[in-house]
């Protein structure tokens, strides 16, 4: 006798639904754990359409038979949104097999591309076509463009182009009762109603899954560098970025700042990047190594050793000299006013790589060292320093010994700050006993300055109380109006973002 799965098996073909535990189904764990190791669930199955019509008719089937959707992308995210819950109920929709560029329209900069191909594959898409898509994050070899979509990642060049939001022309999308939205479009003007695109994008699977989207491209750049400087504090790094906008004005794609303290970690945990963080930091004055590139350092530095790093990226259409030429102003005068301690500069794309490699280490480093307490936090630009520096007080006067690891996106104002235990105490002891005190001492902090408790990553389950105390009370009412008008039987994943 059939059962209801052996029914859908029969629908989607027999590769596309692997029951937890079958013998004709693999090790299904990576689909029903987070990434950060926080989150375990079940699932009844994880179901594998390669096709929009294959969501459909599997939405169609939750629908009659009253089960749960939780929609899963490349699963990389931080806030537990793509896991599934204790009941062995659910099912995960993972739309990793909608792998296809449908279309590249390379005179209206947009391409066409399926929801589970992984941001480098859409990278490398609008590459072969001479074009740039700009999204960049450190899980870009795994994570994919309709997750991306769903929460609306930030990344690395938001400075210069925007979120995925910015990034996005037109989608398309299944409705919970299993209907398909064809919302693609690559038009920059589109003033017909309510904007259907921006409601789905961030709304992490909770009103429609996406299956495709349009995404905007523009031209490569003709030259990009980076540079690696050293700052005495974030307030100089602030000054600095100011200054920066001044002379780089759209050439400034990217302004990362971070703490010493995720570098040593770096050091400590991936030893084959230690060379690189201490000839980038200071630590390691002695001559050029495979990766330094032009190195300048301020007669009035004190000390080498600033305790602060910023990653500065710039890309332009004019030649590689021009380029330089306005990196090199800007350093000169940085270092005169104070800002700038010491910089280095990429000379090839080895050396640019290399740099971006290292910040791009900091999340595998700060998990090969401890289970912490995450922020994800956005702030006027004005007051990072501020905040910076009341917040690491805070916590000591609250844990003292605790350590923070910061770094983040200061050029768009999203920090990433996350607390570390004290030696003393055990990492779990710490998140399980103290966690919701040091999100109060941050996330207080945080509103008082006007800023959000999610940059980039999202509510999911992780914030979803938070969100529920601290948002606008009229705000939480009409999502909650969003919802239960688009998802009437709180099919698609549930009890995410919104409190049920």
């Amino acid at each position: 006798m059939n059962t209801p799965l052996d029914d859908l098996r029969a629908i989607l073909g027999p590769d596309a639904v692997w029951v937890p535990g079958a013998p004709a189904s693999p090790d299904l764990s990576g689909y029903l754990n987070d990434w950060r190791g926080r989150y375990q669930g079940r699932a009844r199955a994880v179901v594998r359409p390669q096709d929009t019509h294959g969501v459909a008719l599997t939405v169609q089937w939750c629908a009659r038979h009253g089960v749960q959707i939780v929609p899963q992308g490349g699963h990389t995210g931080l806030v537990g949104g793509g896991v599934p819950d204790a009941t062995g109920e659910q099912i995960v929709l993972s739309l990793q097999r909608l792998r296809h560029v449908r279309h590249v329209d390379a005179d209206n900069l947009s391409m066409t591309i399926e929801a589970g191909c992984t941001l480098a594959e859409v990278q490398a898409a609008a590459e072969a076509a001479g074009l740039l898509f700009p999204l960049s994050l450190a899980a870009e070899g795994s994570c994919t463009i309709g997750g991306n979509l769903a929460t609306n990642a930030g990344g690395t060049q938001v400075l210069r182009y925007g979120t995925a939001r910015e990034l996005c022309l037109g989608l398309e999308a299944v409705s919970a009762a299993g209907e398909v939205w064809h919302g693609l479009h690559g038009l920059r003007k589109n003033n017909t109603g309510y904007d259907l695109r921006d409601l789905l994008i961030g709304s992490e699977g909770t009103l429609g899954i996406i299956t495709a989207a349009t995404l905007r491209l523009y031209p490569r750049p003709r030259s990009r560098q980076a540079a690696w400087l050293t700052c005495p504090s974030p307030a100089h790094a602030v000054a600095l970025l100011g200054r920066a906008r001044r002379h780089l004005d759209a050439w400034l794609t990217g302004f990362e700042l971070m703490h010493r303290y995720p570098l040593m970690l770096i050091a400590q945990h991936l030893p084959q990047q230690a060379s690189l963080v201490r000839r980038l930091t200071g630590e390691d004055s002695e001559g050029h190594d495979a990766h330094g590139g032009l190195e300048v350092a301020s007669p009035h530095a004190a000390s080498l050793r600033a305790a602060w790093s910023v990653l500065l990226d710039a890309a332009s259409p004019q030649p590689d000299a021009f380029l330089q030429a306005a990196l090199e102003a800007l350093i000169a005068e940085a270092m005169d006013e104070g800002e700038v301690c010491q910089a280095q500069l990429s000379q090839s794309d080895a050396q640019y790589r290399a740099m971006w490699g290292l910040r791009e280490a900091i999340p595998l480093a700060e998990k090969a060292a401890a289970t912490m307490v995450k922020h994800d936090v956005g702030l006027p630009t004005s007051r990072v320093a501020e905040f910076i520096t009341q917040a690491q007080s805070a916590l000591q006067h609250a844990y003292p010994g605790c350590a923070v690891v910061c770094f983040g996106h200061l050029g768009d104002g999203n920090l990433h700050f996350n607390v570390q235990a004290p030696s003393d105490m055990a990492a779990a002891i710490f998140i399980g006993g103290h966690e919701p005190q040091v999100n109060r001492i941050v996330y207080d902090l945080v509103q008082s300055m006007n800023g959000t408790i999610s940059a980039e990553h999202g509510i999911g389950q992780l914030k979803r109380e938070e969100l529920a105390t601290r948002g606008d009370p009229l705000a939480i009412e009409w999502m909650q109006a969003i919802k239960r008008a688009l998802d009437p039987d709180g099919r698609l994943n549930p009890g995410r973002v919104l409190t049920p």
